[in-house]
């Protein structure tokens, strides 16, 4: 406009036109609060179209009075006659720019309904995430429920062998460690992972009740690095797999056998194995069934890291070995 030679007051102009939107600003709330009350996804409601069409004309009046106002306090075109009279800049103003109003209204809906709809999309996330962290909690509680009376049941039919073998002291004795086991375990049910340390103290307990079974037949080797039992491990995981090699190593020898517990740890993995020195395992046994306690381990190592975790179950020269490879994390 200066390039062509137009002498206009260029700072009032500027301020005038860059005020002038000032309606507008202050207005968008109000817009952005109508189209969540009155969705435009609802056209088809007369109500819809009569509250956004009289709020657009109501700003766009708001608007013309304000720049109108704004022309007669610093006259920013220099009209050698003055600024219009207000009524007659007011007509101009607002009737001008209905269809720039029009424009500009649906825009701010535009972005109201993107926004709405982003809230509601975050909203949905959440509350997925959390109902999957539901389910997951439930499912890794129910595979756990499922160990506990496997090994309680297996627990109760040693008591009854002792019984029957007027072993009465022995029976007693394993009653009062199942006790406290049980109890051990109640009290910690709410944990899905627990320090290694905790783990081999429950580990304990189920092998001072085994010890009652097998007296000087279970020999027990522990190698654990003390700076590993902080590392987290999935609670009651270690019992099953020593449930495991009792049931299908030791207790097939008539001499009995050694259980070798080891831990270590390889750059982000934890390692525990379970070595006993019983009789290997079956050319075929992968095919066959692995009982409860082993697929109930891999599924909850699975619920629990995804594809972060490895199992084995081998054969070792002088027996079979077990070993759970997860995500190192301290307590």
């Amino acid at each position: 406009m200066r390039s062509e030679g137009m002498h206009h007051a260029w700072v009032h102009l500027f301020f005038t036109i860059l005020l002038g939107w000032l309606p507008w600003a202050l207005a968008t709330p109000v817009v952005l609060d109508l189209g969540r009350r009155y969705p435009p996804a609802e056209w088809k409601r007369p109500a819809t179209w009569a509250v956004h069409l009289s709020a657009c004309a109501a700003i766009g009046a708001l608007y013309g009075a304000w720049r109108a106002l704004l022309q007669i306090l610093w006259n920013p075109w220099l009209n050698p006659g003055g600024p219009k009279p207000f009524l007659a800049d007011w007509s101009s103003q607002f009737f001008s720019g209905l269809l720039a109003y029009l424009i500009l209204y649906s825009t701010i809906l535009a972005f109201s309904v993107m926004l709405e709809s982003r809230e509601r999309l975050a909203q949905q996330q959440t509350e997925a995430a959390r109902l999957s962290e539901q389910l997951s909690r439930a499912q890794l509680s129910a595979l756990r429920r499922q160990i506990e009376p496997h090994f309680l049941f297996n627990t109760l039919n040693a008591i009854a062998g002792l019984i029957r073998d007027h072993r009465n002291d022995a029976a007693i004795s394993m009653i009062a460690g199942l006790s406290d086991f049980l109890r051990r375990v109640l009290e910690e049910s709410n944990r899905q992972e627990v320090p290694l340390a905790e783990e081999m103290d429950f580990l304990q307990k189920y092998l001072d009740i085994q010890k009652v079974r097998f007296a000087d037949r279970l020999a027990l080797r522990v190698d654990v690095p003390e700076e590993l039992l902080v590392a987290q491990v999935p609670s009651l995981i270690l019992q099953p797999m020593v449930e495991n090699a009792v049931k299908h190593g030791i207790a097939k020898r008539a001499q009995g056998g050694t259980i070798r517990i080891r831990a270590s740890r390889l750059d982000t993995m934890l390692t525990v194995s379970i070595f006993n020195d019983g009789p290997n395992l079956p050319l075929d046994w992968e095919k066959s069934r692995t009982g409860i306690g082993i697929s109930n381990v891999r599924t909850r190592l699975q619920r629990l890291y995804g594809d972060a975790f490895d199992l084995r179950l081998e054969n070792q020269d002088s027996g079979v070995e077990v070993s759970m490879s997860v995500p190192f994390r301290e307590a």
